[in-house]
């Protein structure tokens, strides 16, 4: 199993330098490379007997003229260059084989990233040796116990992080606790709702940091382009979204962690967020929740404790299906927060009812899995154990 850490570095001035050195060069040798198989393909249309372009000739192809053309290359090292054209044949064929879509062009600001190979570092306690830099102070130590595979530094907002994969053969995580199964219903108002009852609001960390947002925005609308002010505010701006993000990702931390660690079975359902986000009403807060984001994390702990995920079908009508008799209303609006079933005369509370059906389809699921007739309106979700990534927070 392949697992990840993310540690947030602390460099000097000095190394914060190299970083930003070495992230340059990967990404002008990405876009150099990018550039270069687009020109030797439209060559090989024209002569289809010429070789297609691929990882190894451009690698070639770099360390060749790297020397004559960009001497400035060798100041940091060669694992930049060479492990960005790796991840551009990877790119390619994840293109090739419809898992992802026609590599663009990194960008500065957003992709100031670089990767080292196991063999170019070293991780003792709390600090990281980078090649032809030394040794870099971490914020805390490596959790997992493993042979080391890789490393990605990366900058965030101005932060450096170092996300180091490890390959360890035991769950980092013990095993579930025997609480049965559960339903966990997705919302607005309340993030989760269990079948149990119990309701967990969303951090909604954009909400309540909208409006300094907002003035930072057009704080940074009104600097004149390229001024060191503009730098000053746009710097500001990323480090408040950073937050953003951090708050909403521990939040969801605690919440899968709290989930994975009680149930073993988990019945959720398959939410189509896209086509949610075209409600203009709505999008604002179901981005700010991180509906897919806590998903994935279920899912992947489950994995790590034994447990498992069982996903509904995208029409299962968990909310409009009365769960004491089966009973199925024709329309519930987004509004009706409680309704009565016409047949037995239970009164439902909207959310709870929909986590109770969603605990009942995963536990028909399930036995149906084990030699019942049918799989029922589900489907047990296949997680692929590795790679995931734990967040240092």
């Amino acid at each position: 199993m392949f697992v990840a850490h993310r540690i947030r570095l602390d460099p000097n001035n000095v190394q914060a330098t190299y970083f930003a050195r070495a992230a340059g060069t990967a990404r002008f040798v990405y876009n150099w490379a990018l550039s270069e198989w687009r020109k030797q393909y439209e060559v090989c249309k024209v002569d289809p007997m010429l070789p297609r372009p691929s990882e190894a000739a451009l690698r070639r192809l770099l360390n060749s003229i790297k020397r004559e053309q960009f001497p400035w290359m060798l100041a940091v090292t060669k694992n930049a260059p060479q492990m960005a054209i790796m991840q551009l044949g990877r790119a390619f064929e994840n293109f090739f084989a419809g898992r992802a879509r026609y590599p663009r062009f990194r960008r500065k600001g957003r992709d100031d990233r670089f990767t080292l190979t196991n063999d170019q570092f070293q991780v003792e306690g709390r600090r990281i040796r980078i090649p032809k830099l030394g040794w870099v102070r971490m914020r805390e130590t490596l959790r997992f116990v493993g042979r080391i595979v890789s490393a990605s530094v990366a900058r965030v907002a101005n932060y450096w992080y170092a996300s180091i994969t490890v390959e360890t053969s035991d769950p980092p995580t013990s095993s579930a606790e025997n609480q049965g199964t559960v339903g966990v219903d997705l919302g607005v108002k309340a993030l989760v709702t269990l079948s149990t009852g119990e309701t967990f609001e969303g951090p909604k960390a954009l909400r309540f940091l909208l409006i300094r947002l907002r003035r930072l925005s057009r704080g940074l609308s009104r600097k004149v382009k390229g001024s060191r002010n503009r730098d000053k505010a746009k710097l500001k701006l990323a480090r408040l979204h950073t937050r953003i993000a951090n708050i909403r990702r521990d939040s969801l931390h605690q919440l899968s962690t709290s989930i994975t660690r009680r149930f073993h079975t988990i019945g959720i359902e398959d939410l189509n967020v896209k086509g949610m986000l075209g409600n203009r009403h709505l999008a604002r807060a179901i981005a700010d929740m991180g509906f897919f984001e806590l998903r994935r994390q279920l899912e992947y702990k489950a994995v790590w404790r034994g447990g498992q995920v069982v996903l509904a079908d995208r029409w299962f009508p968990s909310s409009k299906l009365c769960s004491t008799c089966g009973y199925r209303l024709g329309e519930l609006g987004l509004d009706v927060r409680q309704w009565t079933c016409p047949s037995c005369g239970v009164s439902h509370d909207r959310d709870v009812n929909a986590a109770t059906n969603l605990r009942n389809m995963a536990v028909s699921s399930t036995a149906s899995a084990c030699g019942g007739e049918g799989a029922g309106p589900a489907r047990e979700r296949r997680v692929k154990p590795a790679p995931v990534k734990q967040e240092s927070n």
